[in-house]
């Protein structure tokens, strides 16, 4: 069985299971360039009410800007990285909602700028795999491990991803929200994953950045839970991990 190194502990497993943003993808690259639009997209719409955001911008969905606005940053625990799309819709209609509009012309106007939003991100392809994921890709598959994603996004988006970085192939399972009937910090994707893979909760490892992923591997029983804390280093939102690495730099594979 190979084996998994990981901040002086060696682990034997059999497979990985891994979130995709901010796990597999770079999350400000994608996202941080989605939410801006989004946010631009936000604000001119409620300027059309005669009205401006409610609270402070920043806090819609967790972002954090420079003095010029851009976004440049996001709080891991925050509804960007964690909330899922209806979710997201619903945080930015109630915007819309306080400034007048009613609720279903809302979430209509929500929904018609964030899919705009995400067209201009598909037309420049923004996205980027974390820091050593490929080499560490190739070594998972040097080693024969099974590999599977489980993520909070949807199968279209998800399958879209994966196909811009060049590494769907690597993966034997793709689970995505709308494939079960709860989402993280519910166990039922990686048990879906793991059956589609032929693999058992004890020989599989999970990696991802938020402790809803962490907590879903636990509660799935999984032999080890490895949270990525990212650049910054930080690390108060990974209660749950076994272990926290920054990058893909910080693990190897040995058969």
């Amino acid at each position: 069985m190979p084996f998994f190194h990981v901040n002086n502990r060696s682990v034997p497993c059999k497979g990985i299971l891994f979130d995709k943003d901010g796990t597999l993808l770079d999350f400000m690259t994608m996202w941080g360039a989605w939410a801006e639009l989004v946010l631009c997209g936000m604000e001119d719409a409620i300027a059309l009410e005669g009205s401006r955001f409610s609270g402070n911008a920043s806090k819609l969905l967790g972002t954090e800007h420079d003095a010029e606005g851009r976004v440049i940053g996001y709080d891991p625990g925050g509804p960007l990285p964690m909330a899922t799309t209806e979710e997201t819709h619903g945080i930015l209609a109630w915007q819309l909602y306080s400034a007048g509009v009613p609720w279903n012309d809302a979430l209509t106007r929500v929904i018609s700028i964030s899919s705009e939003a995400m067209k201009e991100v598909r037309r420049r392809r923004i996205a980027a795999p974390l820091r050593g994921l490929l080499p560490f890709l190739q070594q998972c598959a040097g080693a024969s491990l099974k590999l599977g994603v489980v993520t909070s996004d949807e199968s279209e988006t998800t399958f879209e991803h994966l196909e811009w970085l060049g590494i769907t192939s690597y993966f034997g399972s793709v689970v995505t929200r709308d494939r079960v009937n709860r989402g993280k910090p519910a166990p039922e994707m990686v048990e879906l994953a793991c059956r589609e893979l032929g693999l058992a909760p004890h020989e599989t490892i999970l990696i991802g950045d938020s402790n809803a992923d962490m907590q879903m591997g636990k509660a799935a029983d999984l032999c080890l839970t490895v949270g990525i804390s990212g650049k910054d280093g930080r690390m108060e939102h990974l209660l749950n991990a076994d272990t926290v690495i920054t990058d893909f730099t910080e693990l190897m594979i040995t058969p």
